[in-house]
């Protein structure tokens, strides 16, 4: 997003106004952003960083940790010396996915300027972005939800637990419905279609919601977030490890319910490793210790979710009470929308890989995308919301050119950029590249892709297929072959998308897209290179990573 001049930030907020200091400079980023040209609301990232008591917020134009495919202690390397707000940026995911219910400049602002206390709200970056967040917040002041992991150590039988910030946050009272995690509204899940073919190695769905009695509408470039429910027989299983009841109260629900809706079971949090070191000792409590402060005594500690904890200290039966007070809430999901509501009134659809994986003995399994996948019934209703599009959307004027690379389930919001063109006739043509492991098993929509050639929606469609020859081919070695016709597209105005794996996926695109640029743009590198942020600055480039 690109810097644009606003009035002195202290200045929208009048010094006489019922406000506190830290109030009047978040109201004022928020009014900067939203009044700015270009500004939208809902839009509150602060392009022009205040410097407030010595400390300045974060953004994006600043930020050379912006890379999701950078590790968090090179990233925490580049922010060294940094105020406080961008090194709480450089902690996050820099995925900018919006799970959070911010992107990730802005989540450190709000933390920095004390607007949210919540420190566990990154989903992709979690126990490491947490345990960041927590050696950072002394800084800033910051203390989330004390007292209850050391209530729960009294009712275990210890009273000198730490206090974790996993309590349950109640919704602000002037949240939007549905238009955010903390008020999600009802909406009936209608199907699912397996978009595989038998052979596949992978398992992946077409799902659809209906949204007629939810008050929810949409844009292409949304994502659509859901609240699932943890696997009754994990659950199951985790009592038995307690030696409990299904129906023992705790937060005034029965166990089993409360394990269910509203905690999260993977992986394991440092609070559960804390209390498990204070009701056990020798060996088993040094081993405790070790993993709550992020080490791996037995190498195994990337594969602990609730239940492998159990079973890796047997003799520790934690009160139930204690036990829930020691894990973390259970986060939504955010899926990329892969329809368009002008194609499909009343309907949403989503693109989604069942995880499922074996550790040891045991199978694990993603929380909602087999929750969607295989354990919802068609009719039922789930808890769930839109989350607006920070930068990833359809160019304005609908007679620019658009290029999308979307392999694998990436092509989710190509699919609803296609369809909504095709409603609005929009002129502007359209290059998808796609890929996936194999044509005869993964591609996906491939029918739709052929009617929308036929019809003169999709102009070109460039195809990679990873297993079906000797050689690999990716989309960027596709963008590579057809350089010269992508620079022309470029110099035409054309929009780029990118959607998929941010590690390392949307990093070789982008390194695909400066090799053309510098190709056929006959450019250096470094200029190339400056070429395609130039681009990003412009919104010419948008990415939807995770």
């Amino acid at each position: 997003m690109t810097a644009q001049p606003v009035t002195p930030i202290l200045s929208l907020i009048p010094d006489n106004a019922p406000f506190s200091p830290e109030q009047r400079i978040w109201l004022s980023g928020f009014f900067s952003a939203a009044l700015a040209p270009g500004g939208a609301p809902g839009a509150v990232a602060i392009d022009t960083p205040p410097d407030v008591a010595g400390a300045v917020l974060a953004s994006n134009d600043d930020a050379p940790w912006h890379d999701p495919s950078m590790a968090i202690e090179a990233r925490m390397q580049l922010a060294e010396g940094k105020p406080i707000a961008p090194r709480l940026m450089a902690a996050m995911a820099q995925q900018d996915c919006g799970q959070c219910g911010y992107n990730c400049a802005d989540y450190a602002n709000a933390l920095a300027v004390k607007s949210e206390e919540r420190l566990n709200l990154c989903v992709p970056g979690g126990k490491e972005t947490l345990r960041m967040l927590k050696a950072l917040s002394p800084d800033i002041g910051a203390v989330a939800a004390p007292g209850k992991a050391k209530a729960g150590a009294q009712a275990a039988g210890d009273g000198d637990a730490p206090a974790p910030s996993n309590a349950p946050s109640s919704a602000p009272s002037n949240a939007p419905l549905g238009r955010s995690r903390e008020a999600p509204v009802e909406a009936r899940f209608v199907s699912r279609k397996r978009l595989n073919a038998e052979g596949s190695e992978k398992e992946t769905f077409h799902v659809e919601f209906d949204l007629t009695d939810s008050g929810l509408d949409y844009v292409v470039g949304d994502a659509f977030g859901l609240l699932a429910r943890n696997d009754l027989g994990l659950v199951d299983q985790i009592i038995a490890m307690l030696g409990a009841s299904h129906v023992t109260e705790v937060r005034g629900k029965a166990l089993r319910d409360v394990l269910t809706e509203d905690v999260s079971l993977a992986p394991a949090p440092d609070t559960l490793f804390e209390l498990i070191s204070f009701l056990t000792g020798g060996a088993q409590r040094a081993r405790a210790r070790a993993l709550a402060t992020g080490e791996d005594p037995d190498g195994d500690a990337a594969t602990l979710d609730v239940l492998a904890v159990l079973q890796k200290f047997p003799g520790v039966r934690p009160h139930p009470e204690a036990f829930v007070e020691a894990l973390e809430p259970l986060q939504p999901r955010l899926y990329s929308i892969s329809s368009s509501i002008k194609a499909n009134p009343g309907r949403v659809s989503l693109t989604v890989d069942a995880v499922r994986y074996v550790v040891g003995k045991r199978r694990r399994m993603g929380l909602a995308s087999t929750y969607l996948g295989y354990r919802a019934e068609p009719g039922q209703t789930m808890k769930v919301y839109v989350q607006r599009a920070h930068a990833f959307a359809l160019p304005a004027d609908p007679a620019t050119p658009v290029i999308m690379v979307g392999p694998g389930t990436g092509v989710a919001p190509f699919r609803a950029f296609l369809q909504d063109r095709w409603a609005d006739k929009a002129a502007g043509p359209n290059w998808l590249f796609y890929g996936h492991q194999r044509q005869a098993t993964d591609f996906f929509y491939a029918d739709e892709m052929a009617a929308m050639k036929k019809a003169g929606v999709l102009s070109r469609l460039s195809l990679a297929w990873s297993r079906d020859g000797a050689d690999k081919v990716y989309v960027q070695d596709r963008m590579r072959e057809n350089g010269v016709e992508l620079w022309r597209w470029l110099a035409d105005g054309a929009h780029f998308y990118v959607c998929g794996d941010a590690k390392r996926m949307a990093r070789d695109v982008e390194a695909a897209l400066v090799d053309v640029v510098a190709k056929h743009g006959a450019r250096s590198i470094d200029e190339a290179v400056s070429f395609v942020q130039a681009l990003k600055k412009a919104g010419r480039y948008q990415a939807d990573v995770y």
